[in-house]
């Protein structure tokens, strides 16, 4: 299955393509032992938010349908600093306009007003925030048209388990006929707020196929033979054990099985408790 890209249209050609990743830094060591945990992780593609190196900004709920966008640039002293501000204002119940209004942290304006909420709406949807309250729209540096018949869903980060973890809403979409451009909602509590960076990631897509699922209970003769590939593979997994440098001991059975079978163009992606 092919999948085409094509870049954000407001801000084209920056920011980080998209890759996958099996490592999560804030997963202990054990975790580099676990292949099924890594092809979790490595599922689908990170998405980066169309920021150069030197760029960043932070997207906060204020409570009470109000929501701040904080832009900064990286200065040449190494040191963050803010360049502008908007505030936005959803109309209470749903009913009215919404309400921008710009401000500079140094006083003195550096843009213009359209250019600020440009430079803003290239980086994150105003006016998809506040459906559900506290919900931001984040937007990618990459966008995707995939084959026919395949669908992309949109969703956070996997395995990022550190608190707090604001939720997101997972979509998806028919990117085969429709130019969906990425957006990542997450839904955040008042005074929460996410940092973005042009080398964090802001969510994860994978692609799937609009084919039907069928099911059908196993035979006993399948289900006779399943159980004794279990046995077989628990009895492999404890004779083949490796011992880290820390004392830690694990099986690497799972992960050379799993090769063996691509190599040959098998399927290699069993379950196993790692």
């Amino acid at each position: 299955m092919e999948v085409r890209t094509f870049p954000n249209i407001l801000r084209p050609g920056i920011g980080q393509k998209p890759r996958r990743e099996g490592q999560r830094p804030n997963l202990p060591i054990h975790s580099r032992h676990c292949p099924v945990l890594e092809a979790g992780n490595a599922a689908g593609y990170l998405i980066y938010p169309p920021l150069a190196p030197n760029e960043s900004y932070h997207m906060e709920f204020l409570g009470e349908g109000r929501y701040r966008f904080n832009y900064f640039v990286l200065t040449p002293n190494g040191r963050w600093e803010g360049v502008v501000s908007v505030t936005i204002t959803m109309p209470i119940a749903g009913v009215g306009m919404m309400t921008e209004d710009v401000s500079f942290p140094k006083g003195v304006p550096i843009m213009s007003r359209d250019a600020a909420l440009g430079l803003m709406r290239s980086l994150v949807i105003p006016e998809d925030m506040a459906n559900p309250t506290g919900a931001v729209a984040l937007r990618g540096a990459t966008n995707f048209q995939t084959s026919a018949g395949w669908d992309t869903l949109y969703m956070p980060i996997f395995n990022m388990i550190i608190r707090p973890v604001a939720p997101m809403l997972v979509v998806r979409v028919e990117t085969d006929w429709y130019a969906h451009e990425t957006e990542f909602r997450y839904v955040l509590e008042p005074g929460e707020g996410i940092t973005a960076q042009h080398n964090i990631p802001v969510g994860q897509v994978l692609f799937v196929p609009r084919e039907e699922i069928t099911m059908r209970e196993c035979t006993d003769e399948e289900t006779a033979a399943i159980v004794e590939s279990q046995k077989q593979f628990i009895q492999h997994k404890a004779t083949d054990r490796l011992q880290t440098p820390y004392g830690m001991s694990y099986s690497p059975h799972y992960l050379r099985t799993s090769r063996q079978m691509k190599g040959q163009g098998g399927e290699g992606d069993k379950k196993d408790d790692a």
